[in-house]
């Protein structure tokens, strides 16, 4: 994280999001303050709060890309939700404290993965002893007592000797297949055989309850509380080895973490590093009379905003105080303004950040530049099939400014309109690649005017096809 400078930041978006600089150096000093805050003592921290973002933009220009790339960039708790998804209290809904409790969640899933890369050497070592087991058991020495008389009075020695001599045999036996067994399995040559495993049965008793958003939660706390009052009951399984090693391994590494210091370092991460992404915040943007079917939406944002402004959250794994979480916030506001939410919410957001519409400029770098690319992403996914698509410049040229014009004549959806066009344009050669013959295959402007010219020519068809 200290080696994360803003302008590092906003160089490591670059590499996946084209243009808008502002929204980037703004996540950018949002985060560099974080790690800043984390610096400074400890009651100076306490008092130093984020200062969270609303993104103002149109669908797919990169409000929710920017903000997933940055929690991947500094590995931070994410979530990202859409505001329209809770309702007021007393609205059959999902109640907005549940964005905490997803992102707990998260954060637990996240600890436990490093965990688990902690303890893996281990974890390795037990699951290999345990395959051993269950494909070459070590014979068990039965009981020499017949009856409960020969323990009071003796007898049953007679043959005694020639057991224990056939016992040890039988065990020499297991342990020279053990060995040769070990080697195979270190050399990878049993992976695909098939064998019988024992697992513990985490399957745990369900009730059926009521679909509100208050009572699932308490049917999820009802199902930790019965799964800790059965017996844990085991269940045999006919996998292959390589399946094997992935279930035991799970087994195995559970054992070696500590569940507590999981949940503890989780929930800490959560309140100095989370991050809360809400989109279509313009949806819940308004004030009404009381009436209609958007009764909740400025009943939506009160409860929003003592969660935005800092408060504690009572979740299954105990507290979270939500004082030190980042919201960033995202909404087109093509209808509503951003200073048609509540003002008390408005000053939660002191940063506005405004997201420009793509130009058919930046079509073409979207195509060609990021790491992730669209035609980067089809020339790797036809390649399996043996099939080399290859774009010229002006084939490039071509895409752009078809998305740029279907995007100006029919609603902007953004750079998600690459993603119709190019689907349409490799259409015959993704169907095809299996059974085609000239394995090269060239897409230039000539091509795709050839795929698209009578769609665009069209524009009522190009309405339902683009």
């Amino acid at each position: 994280m200290e080696n994360l400078t803003p302008r590092e930041i906003v160089r490591e978006l670059d590499k996946y999001i084209i243009g808008q600089r502002e929204a980037k150096r703004a996540v950018g000093i949002a985060l560099r303050n974080r790690y800043r805050r984390m610096m400074l003592p400890s009651q100076m921290r306490e008092e130093v709060l984020p200062k969270n973002i609303l993104m103002i933009g149109p669908t797919g220009v990169g409000k929710t890309e920017i903000a997933r790339r940055l929690a991947k960039l500094v590995n931070a708790p994410f979530v990202k939700l859409e505001a329209t998804k809770f309702t007021e209290v007393g609205y059959v809904g999902r109640d907005v404290d549940s964005m905490i409790r997803d992102l707990v969640d998260t954060a637990i899933r996240m600890v436990r993965q490093e965990k688990t890369e902690d303890v893996k050497q281990m974890a390795e070592e037990q699951v290999e002893e345990r395959l051993l087991d269950f494909m070459c058991p070590i014979p068990k020495r039965e009981s020499q007592v017949r009856n409960p008389f020969e323990a009071l009075f003796g007898g049953g020695t007679k043959h005694e000797e020639e057991d224990i001599e056939k016992f040890d045999e039988r065990v020499r036996l297991a342990m020279a297949e053990r060995r040769i067994t070990k080697r195979k399995l270190a050399a990878g040559e049993m992976e695909d055989e098939m064998i019988e495993i024992e697992v513990e049965d985490t399957a745990v008793p369900t009730v059926e309850i009521f679909d509100g958003a208050n009572v699932q939660e308490m049917g999820i706390n009802l199902q930790d509380a019965l799964g800790g009052m059965f017996p844990k009951k085991r269940k045999k399984r006919r996998v292959s080895v390589s399946e094997a090693r992935r279930i035991l391994f799970n087994e195995e590494a559970q054992k070696l973490i500590d569940s507590d210091a999981v949940t503890n370092m989780a929930i800490k991460r959560v309140e100095n590093h989370g991050i809360i992404f809400i989109d279509e915040m313009d949806k819940i943007a308004g004030r009404e009379g009381g009436m209609g079917p958007d009764v909740s939406r400025e009943g939506v944002q009160r409860d929003i905003l003592p969660i935005v402004e800092g408060s504690t959250v009572m979740t299954k794994h105990g507290p979270v105080k939500t004082d030190h979480i980042l919201f960033i916030a995202a909404g087109a506001f093509h209808v509503n303004k951003p200073s048609d939410l509540i003002p008390e919410l408005q000053g939660r957001f002191p940063i506005r950040v405004g997201l420009e519409s793509l130009t058919r400029e930046d079509f073409r770098r979207i195509l060609v530049e990021p790491q992730n690319s669209l035609t980067k992403q089809y020339t790797a996914l036809l390649s399996t099939e043996g099939v080399k698509v290859t774009f010229t410049d002006d084939g490039i040229d071509a895409i752009a400014e078809i998305a740029n014009r279907v995007n100006d004549d029919t609603e902007n959806i953004g750079a998600r309109r690459l993603h119709t066009v190019l689907e349409k344009v490799l259409e015959d050669v993704a169907f095809d690649a299996p059974d085609i013959a000239d394995k090269d295959v060239v897409i230039d402007g000539a091509y795709v005017r050839s795929r698209l010219g009578d769609i665009m020519d069209d524009v009522d068809l190009s309405r339902y096809i683009l």
